[in-house]
């Protein structure tokens, strides 16, 4: 079974958190949700209340195939500040497994860490990033590195992790599944 890390904080951006969580539990991945703050309970960029399923300070030392970040500010902020979160993110990179990341977060969390060196990133508008000659696609995929553009997106970006982790057929069948066509 894959194992997928999602952290988020107060501020992340709701649609593209559940988006990501709902996709690759239908995919049949063992989905983590971690919450960066010392308590479960975040309230999301738009006001929604969601409860992780861990803390992140619980998740450190587990393995995972996936970690992939929300956005939304100042949720991208929060996991940009999160000491545990950026050296999982530095360890995911260094062993060649996947993480991602949507909206704000390509640039805030990514790019401020130095974990877009080498990559080509896509992210919302109007945020900085190293390489922008794919900034207009909706999601980049850059070796081990998923970036996307926003809300807008989230289902496309969720696919794409899908099919990275489970293949192309199981992507389709999921996509047909919600009628994405």
């Amino acid at each position: 079974m894959k194992k997928v890390l999602v952290p988020i904080a107060n501020g992340s951006e709701e649609i593209e958190a559940v988006t990501i969580i709902d996709m690759l539990r239908r995919a049949q991945a063992q989905v983590t949700v971690a919450s960066v703050h010392a308590h479960k309970e975040i309230t999301a960029a738009r006001g929604t209340h969601i409860v992780a399923d861990a803390l992140l300070e619980e998740c450190v030392y587990v393995d995972y195939d996936l970690i992939a970040l929300p956005g939304g500010m100042p949720g991208a902020e929060h996991l940009r500040d999160c000491p545990l979160l950026i050296d999982r993110l530095h360890k995911q990179n260094q062993s060649g497994k996947l993480y991602a990341a949507i909206c704000a977060s390509p640039s805030v969390v990514l790019e401020t860490h130095g974990l877009l060196q080498g990559k080509i990133a896509t992210g919302y508008p109007g945020f900085h990033l190293s390489d922008e000659s794919d900034s207009e696609k909706p999601v980049v995929v850059s070796g081990n590195c998923i970036t996307s553009r926003g809300v807008g997106t989230a289902l496309a970006f969720s696919l794409e992790l899908i099919e990275l982790l489970f293949g192309r057929a199981l992507r389709d069948k999921i996509a047909k599944s919600v009628l994405v066509l």
